[in-house]
């Protein structure tokens, strides 16, 4: 196998397992698909030992001119293509190794951010696990800060439109701000 083939092979079967897991967590749920709350629970009952962060904390942080936090958006290139947080930087959710995470300080101030924060979940275990000390989840991720009217950027313009990541996740982003490429928002 190529990489790129093991690589394309792996992502899709993330896209399956996540999938799976939406159709399960809301199946369970007693409430709407549409339940950003639960899925935000769930997460915190998968990774107890992330550390997250709230949309209003850091949005909070960003406007009082904090520029110390790192923001690593761990979503895939089309995702990010669409938009992310200002400033972000995109590291791929899979990687066990990357030349941009071993330039960063240990001790810097990392926020990280995916779709809903599973995948970005992920990847704060991995910091900590490689000796990061001050990392965090964006609890509801790109999602909750868009869904919120929070800045977003592409190529430095700000933009509102997100990437649904497929159907069924994307029912947890407001209608009116998903696109799967850039500059198809829909009005």
């Amino acid at each position: 196998m190529t990489g790129s083939f093991l690589a394309s092979s792996i992502g899709v079967r993330m896209r399956w397992v996540l999938s799976t897991m939406m159709g399960l967590l809301m199946s369970c749920q007693p409430s709407t698909p549409n339940d950003m709350e639960a899925v935000m629970h769930w997460i915190r009952r998968e990774f107890p030992d992330v550390r997250q962060i709230s949309v209003e904390e850091l949005a909070k942080q960003l406007d009082a001119g904090d520029v110390n936090v790192v923001l690593l958006d761990a979503r895939d290139q089309a995702e990010y293509a669409v938009s992310h947080l200002p400033g972000a930087i995109r590291i791929d959710p899979e990687t066990e190794n990357s030349a941009m995470l071993d330039a960063l300080d240990r001790d810097a101030a990392i926020v990280a951010y995916c779709s809903v924060g599973y995948r970005s979940s992920q990847l704060v275990e991995r910091l900590v696990a490689k000796g990061f000390t001050n990392v965090a989840n964006l609890e509801g991720s790109i999602f909750e800060w868009a869904n919120r009217g929070l800045p977003l950027e592409r190529e430095g313009v700000r933009v509102r439109e997100v990437h649904p990541f497929d159907e069924e996740w994307g029912r947890l982003l407001r209608e009116d701000l998903r696109a799967y490429e850039p500059g198809a928002e829909r009005r």
